[in-house]
């Protein structure tokens, strides 16, 4: 499974930058290409609006938020999207591809693999971030 420029190029942007909330990938012809992207106004719900509801994809969220001392910290999420209703080809091949694109994504700080929105709601980004 190749990896395009492209999807190495947002991820930096988007971990270095800040250019980006989130980025969405797919597969195409045996490559992971960039979906979506999210500009820096826009929320969680535009984010997991974004997502089809019936297929696999990668994305990447940058989750900002202030901690108990009152500091304000981002932590980068990858999240693998594999809805119940998708093909089951397809979520094999985004199972099978996932560790080895995620290896091309340096910085990533958590991981959540959902099969339905309720698996990634807002509590639960929260509550791996603080």
């Amino acid at each position: 499974m190749a990896v395009s420029d492209e999807c190495k190029l947002k991820f930096l942007e988007l971990k270095a930058k800040r250019n980006y909330r989130f980025i969405v990938f797919k597969i195409d012809n045996q490559e992971v290409v960039v979906d979506k992207v999210g500009s820096p106004q826009e929320t969680y719900d535009d984010f997991t609006a974004s997502l089809p509801p019936d297929e696999c994809r990668y994305a990447v969220f940058d989750f900002d938020f202030t901690t108990i001392e009152n500091v304000q910290k981002s932590k980068i999420f990858f999240i693998a999207w594999s809805p119940d209703t998708s093909k089951v080809r397809h979520k094999m091949v985004y199972a099978s591809s996932k560790d080895r694109f995620k290896r091309e994504l340096d910085g990533i700080q958590f991981e959540l693999q959902a099969t339905d929105p309720s698996e990634m709601t807002m509590d639960i980004i929260k509550g791996r971030a603080i």
